[in-house]
């Protein structure tokens, strides 16, 4: 391996795996709380997907860092400033609403991603971003179809759309900014760079937005520096949680 691209790609990495696993985190917090119970399975469901996904990342993150941390390590063992997922995937579940827009922002900027990362010079991100993808697309189906339900559903249902659209919003545009790790994984041909993603992921949001009659807000200021450790309060609540046994069982063994 080229040793200047060992610690980019290994945040990289820590990105792409930190990603699904908050997010499978997050959406397991609604086993014993959904609105249905067919929406509970599947939910659930989704979060295995997720959190299967973040096993392969973050496998491949401990080796390429080469310090004998697995993906076990990785991820109940670092501390809040070290993860580095977008600040979206890391806000708490609100209503139903809420859940179902972070879910598909998340959806279809995951799904340009991962098509990209097929093409990548790494065999290993490709053959997994390959897989991961057939998951990913079914994700974004389903979360579109509950966009549209929602959005143009009852009156209740569309004001709790507009709702979560607008607070969530702030939130997207910190999966299209790219820095030093994006440039130079970018520059050897691994991995694309996320500028590159945002006109097609907006394009794919006005046109669901569209069928679900919820307007697509204009440009604001974004929030963002979750990729480079700097995360909201919400991530600290949801690590106490997920890391709860590891931490007060180190090294136990089922």
């Amino acid at each position: 391996m080229n040793e200047k691209l060992r610690r980019p790609l290994f945040e990289y990495l820590l990105r792409l795996g930190d990603n699904v696993l908050i997010l499978g985190q997050r959406l397991g917090e609604w086993v014993g709380h959904g609105p249905a119970l067919e929406e509970e399975m599947a939910n659930a469901n989704l979060a295995l997907d997720l959190i299967g996904q973040a096993r392969l990342w973050l496998t491949y993150a401990g080796e390429v860092e080469g310090r004998g941390r697995d993906e076990d390590r990785l991820a109940f063992l670092r501390h809040q400033h070290e993860f580095r997922n977008v600040l979206l995937v890391e806000r708490p579940n609100g209503d139903y609403a809420h859940t179902i827009v972070r879910q598909f922002f998340f959806d279809a900027w995951h799904c340009l991603l991962l098509t990209e990362l097929k093409k990548s010079a790494d065999a290993r991100m490709a053959g997994i971003a390959e897989k991961s993808l057939k998951e990913a697309t079914y994700h974004l189906e389903r979360s579109e179809d509950w966009v549209v339900r929602l959005g143009d559903g009852t009156e209740e249902s569309h004001g709790r759309m507009l709702r979560a659209v607008d607070e969530l919003w702030t939130y997207t545009g910190e999966l299209f900014q790219a820095d030093a790790v994006d440039h130079a994984l970018c520059e050897a041909g691994i991995a694309p760079d996320p500028s590159g993603l945002c006109e097609p992921w907006q394009q794919h949001v006005r046109r669901v937005f569209g069928e679900a009659t919820l307007p697509v807000p204009g440009e604001s200021w974004m929030q963002s520096g979750g990729k480079q450790g700097r995360h909201t309060e919400a991530l600290s609540y949801l690590l106490a949680e997920m890391q709860f046994l590891q931490r007060a069982y180190p090294g136990a063994q089922w």
